[in-house]
């Protein structure tokens, strides 16, 4: 397939009406006016009445597809205070790249037109902890875990081995969530739309202690 299909098909104008035509730049706007409600503890829990469910039985799509770790510290509906429908969600261990990852991707862009697409990592990150100790042969996983954490292995490249280990950590949950932004925009079926400023890749990564996601311009 030749790049991502915009826009996708949708049978409900009231569910067309709001998110069907946001562009990428105001889907980033809604994620951080959305995060900005969590952290101040003012959260409007958007889109979860018994009318908007009923509306998404017949179409609409997802304005943003996030890739975020499954930590249960970091859920992305409840850091960027979006409702059902709202966000495409993928979660995986350590936020990593893995080929059905990428097919999800590809779904999103494809078949559901997000044109904003975030990596989201998050503070000490265990997954990202556990390629570290990787990498200067402290310690090895057992069996799929040790999959996922090589996985990792190449954002590390060139990460300074010393210092304080939770700078290390920090660093490392970083160049990991790059890494994966990367991954993503040099997609052949996204690269296109990225050039052309159609689709928007960014990274972040959710402080643990007050919700708040720092973006990664």
């Amino acid at each position: 397939m030749e790049g991502f299909i915009f826009p996708p098909a949708i049978d409900n104008p009231a569910v067309a009406t709001e998110t069907s035509f946001m562009d990428s730049e105001e889907a980033w706007l809604r994620l951080k006016s959305g995060n900005e409600r969590f952290v101040m503890g003012q959260p409007v829990h958007p889109h979860e009445t018994h009318e908007w469910r009923r509306q998404l039985v017949h179409g609409g799509r997802p304005f943003a597809t996030v890739l975020g770790c499954s930590d249960p510290s970091a859920p992305p509906e409840l850091l960027f205070d979006q409702g059902l429908g709202d966000l495409f969600v993928i979660r995986v261990a350590g936020n990593v790249i893995a080929p059905d990852v990428l097919g999800s991707v590809q779904f999103a862009g494809a078949h559901l037109g997000t044109r904003l697409f975030v990596v989201l990592g998050h503070e000490g990150c265990h997954t990202v902890r556990a390629a570290l100790d990787h990498q200067v042969g402290k310690s090895r996983q057992a069996g799929r875990i040790e999959t996922v954490v090589r996985l990792i292995l190449p954002a590390l490249t060139g990460l300074a081995t010393e210092g304080e280990a939770e700078q290390q950590l920090a660093a490392a949950v970083e160049a990991n969530v790059r890494y994966a932004v990367r991954q993503i925009a040099e997609m052949p079926e996204a690269r296109k739309a990225v050039r052309e400023q159609r689709v928007k890749v960014v990274g972040a990564v959710a402080e643990t202690r007050t919700g708040r996601v720092r973006w990664l311009e």
